[in-house]
């Protein structure tokens, strides 16, 4: 590793406790301490797994950044480059005009975003508790969650990016802060598209009355805003709008990827065409029972917003076709947060990423540890289990 990127990496430590610091968690000299030195060993892990490279590395992140760097670095954002959105691809333009390696700075931003991720967990689960130790753990947790470790520093994805901005925009919607929590989702939306899996909850916080329709109409503004630089650039606005349909006419014939959604269940399919319109017909199903969970209820509450989140998350890439080991990465983050806020459901976190470890193992070391549909099984019992969360009567 470089000096520039160890110093980089140094720094985002540094930021990790300072946020922690100036949140009045830490409190004196000893917690300090002992915070340093667990956000020291989260980024030394960090900073073992930056020199690997993944083939997703070599043949896509570092040929969109070579192609920036030989073509003008910002002038090549108007064109056609990969299959990420525009704003990623500003951080890629970015990497090119710079000496340090572009595979250490790829991660070095997602590991910035680890960060600010952690932040946003904390800053949900501390809506549901006092305790400082639970926000602290909610904080730490998120740092050293597997598959949050491995999805930025070891395989160079970018997972962490939309996930912060989705947990920042359900939190704002909790402290009644609707057109915050907007924004932030059209940025989660803006860096990937798996946001879609989460946007379903915004029509709960409507249910709940905790955004208005109009609302609505800062989700095109913000993405507007996002892809400006982009299309002021040279791009085309049919290419800055239309990237995520064209995105869907290349997920590949598969009906799974190295993921534990149902199809892993289900196996090889004569009929992949309709196998996989019936698992659309599924998603979009389970989204509708908990839409309908929500307006049946009578007990509306910041808990049942969160469960309603996860269970979307869980549900949506579980029945969805097509879909990858990584996309259940907000589930796994989610299902953390559940069970902060309510520790009776700790093993929640722990089916999730005994689910999504068989996908990454999978991918990143070339075998099955176990069959997919282990994790299908896992992720079947994480929502019967939010299902009942759903419906306690406790508070938490």
């Amino acid at each position: 590793m470089s000096y520039d990127a160890l110093l980089i990496l140094i720094l985002e430590g540094v930021l990790a406790l300072l946020l922690l610091y100036f949140h009045r968690l830490l409190r004196n000299p000893k917690q300090i301490v002992i915070s340093a030195v667990i956000i020291a060993g989260a980024f030394v892990l960090r900073g073992f797994m930056l020199t690997h490279q993944t083939l997703d590395y070599q043949d896509f992140l570092k040929v969109w950044v070579t192609y920036f760097r030989d073509n003008g670095g910002w002038k090549a954002i108007a064109h056609p480059i990969g299959n990420y959105n525009v704003p990623y691809l500003y951080f890629l333009a970015l990497i090119s005009y710079t000496k340090i390696s572009d595979l250490f700075l790829i991660k070095l931003l997602s590991i910035l975003f680890d960060v600010l991720l952690a932040w946003s967990v904390m800053r949900l689960v501390e809506q549901f508790t006092s305790s400082s130790i639970r926000k602290l753990a909610a904080f730490f947790v998120t740092l050293y969650l597997p598959t949050v470790l491995l999805n930025g520093s070891y395989w160079g994805q970018c997972d962490s990016i939309y996930a912060a901005f989705a947990i920042m925009a359900l939190d704002q919607a909790l402290r009644d802060r609707p057109a915050a929590s907007m924004i932030l989702f059209a940025c989660s939306f803006a860096f990937k598209l798996q946001a879609v899996f989460i946007l379903p909850v915004i029509l709960v916080l409507i249910i709940h009355r905790r955004m208005k329709w109009w609302h609505l109409i800062l989700f095109p503004i913000t993405y507007g805003v996002l892809v400006f630089p982009a299309v002021y650039a040279g791009l085309p606005v049919n290419d800055a709008i239309m990237l995520y349909l064209d995105q869907m006419g290349t997920v590949g014939q598969g009906l799974n990827y190295n993921s534990p959604s149902v199809y892993a269940l289900i196996g090889e399919v004569a009929n992949k065409d309709f196998a996989g319109k019936m698992g659309i017909v599924a998603a979009a199903l389970s989204v509708c029972i908990i839409l309908f969970m929500n307006l049946r209820t009578q007990y509306k509450s910041e808990r049942r917003v969160l469960c309603s989140a996860l269970l979307m998350v869980i549900a949506v890439p579980l029945f969805l076709p097509h879909m990858h080991e990584r996309y259940f990465f907000l589930a796994d983050i989610l299902s953390l947060a559940a069970a902060f806020v309510a520790p009776a459901y700790f093993v929640l976190p722990f089916l999730l990423q005994f689910a999504s470890l068989l996908g990454y193992q999978a991918y990143l070391r070339g075998f099955y540890l176990y069959p997919m549909y282990y994790g299908t099984l896992a992720l079947f019992a994480a929502l019967i289990i939010s299902l009942i969360w759903f419906y306690s009567k406790k508070k938490a």
